[in-house]
């Protein structure tokens, strides 16, 4: 079942961004005193917790407001609680409530969503009375947070689990047979993703050129093939940050990159005819931080002579520039003649399937057993114990490792862990998510 969205709102410069970061646990929304600095949506995911979600980070929400960008940042605020199953109104307990909020917890009484109402900025217990202040809102108890020093942060997480724990049960998503397999085509300006687009569609979907940067809109499309629904959505040609130009085109990147980020598979198209890039390794960066399942395709193959040699020529290209991608599969094919293009289709199927794979806990622990036996010895006086396993979520699959302490779970363990994991259960094409958690831990200000 897909993971429910979360979305942070509330008033400019209240500290929303900076909540956003302490809850993904990275640095993903910048931050900044100026209002307006987050004008798109922006997506993280919240995992280490008994219901992982998906978190949307909002621009400052301003009713009626004139500013630069306010129409574009209240209908990209709007469409975030339209598709949020919980909302978290952000307020700056030291200012208290001002006419903004007023106007705010207006528009979150009407959306139906459930609230629960974060009091930011309570840094001290000494600040903890300005909470009261904020009752007037009508949005019921609120709860006292410091963004900026992680106070109140285990409280905020826990009401928003019993916010998720009401809401109707569904029946899983990734298991009916109408779902749509999100597939995103993305690459460099040029590599033929409009053309394969519109070979998988059977028509002229996306206009076709020559000309670089011919998409700009990420242009999606429903294919069906062997009973399987696909949404595919091509994307703009992502250039390198140092060459974007004009806005439009920044723009576009961004948007090429929320693609990204709300695909289930990803596909990195790349062209037969010229040198795998730094680029290239860039974008495919991109879609492995997001965590997503990749596929490298390689277009153009029809214009390619002497084939066998080209295919190690590029197949050691690709596995020298993207080193950190294992087990990523490569297809060549050619958009222009369609030699191959179906397996994109077969080869998405088949990595969302792996990355939506469910493992029991015992099968699980039987594993880590064999692993680890038990006891292990890793770092530190006391050594590391591994007590026990279980999968928290899928896509990407997501397990928590439960044992004495964190800390001494050392880098070189974790990959050895995470590398048995794979091959045990098939996840070598997938990435997957090892969390380490003691048996007390506890979310706190780190």
């Amino acid at each position: 079942m897909s993971a429910p969205v979360v979305a942070i709102v509330g008033a400019p410069n209240v500290g929303k961004s900076t909540l956003f970061n302490r809850l993904v646990r990275r640095r993903r929304a910048i931050v900044g005193d100026t209002p307006g600095v987050t004008r798109d949506r922006l997506y993280g995911d919240v995992e280490d917790v008994p219901t992982p979600f998906r978190l949307v980070d909002t621009g400052g929400l301003m009713p009626d407001g004139d500013g630069p960008y306010a129409a574009e940042i209240e209908r990209q605020v709007r469409v975030a609680i339209a598709e949020a199953a919980c909302l978290v109104f952000v307020v700056d307990a030291v200012a208290g409530p001002t006419a903004i909020d007023r106007d705010v917890a207006t528009v979150l009484r009407r959306s139906g969503r459930p609230v629960v109402l974060a009091a930011n900025k309570i840094d001290t217990q000494k600040a903890e009375p300005l909470i009261h202040a904020l009752h007037e809102l009508g949005l019921g108890d609120p709860v006292g947070v410091s963004a900026e020093h992680g106070r109140g942060i285990d409280d905020l997480l826990e009401r928003i689990e019993a916010a998720l724990a009401l809401l109707p049960v569904v029946g899983s998503s990734d298991s009916s047979p109408d779902t749509e397999i999100r597939l995103a085509l993305v690459g460099r300006p040029n590599v033929g993703k409009s053309s394969i687009l519109n070979r998988l569609a059977g028509e002229e979907r996306a206009v076709v050129s020559e000309v670089p940067g011919t998409t700009r809109d990420a242009v999606d499309t429903l294919v069906v093939a062997s009973g399987l629904r696909y949404r595919v959505i091509d994307t703009a040609g992502m250039r390198p940050r140092f060459r974007t130009g004009p806005a439009i085109e920044r723009v576009a990147v961004d948007h090429a990159t929320r693609s990204i980020a709300q695909s289930h598979v990803a596909i990195l198209v790349i062209d037969a005819t010229v040198t795998v890039s730094t680029q290239d390794a860039h974008i495919a960066g991109l879609v492995l931080e997001s965590r997503k399942p990749l596929v490298v395709c390689v277009n153009k193959w029809d214009l390619v002579e002497e084939r066998e040699d080209a295919v190690r020529r590029i197949e050691d290209e690709i596995h020298e520039r993207l080193s950190f991608a294992r087990g990523v599969p490569i297809l060549f094919l050619s958009a222009l003649t369609g030699q191959r293009v179906g397996r994109v289709l077969e080869m998405a199927a088949t990595l969302h399937a792996a990355a939506g794979r469910k493992i029991a806990t015992p099968e699980l622990n039987r594993w880590l057993r064999e692993v680890c036996g038990p006891d292990i010895e890793v770092s530190g006086r006391g050594g590391l114990r591994v007590f026990y396993a279980t999968q928290i979520g899928t896509h990407p699959p997501r397990f928590v490792v439960f044992c004495n302490d964190p800390k001494q779970a050392n880098p070189p363990f974790r990959r050895h862990l995470e590398s048995s994991l794979r091959e045990r259960f098939g996840l070598e094409q997938v990435p997957v998510r090892l969390v380490f958690r003691g048996r007390r831990d506890k979310r706190g200000a780190a």
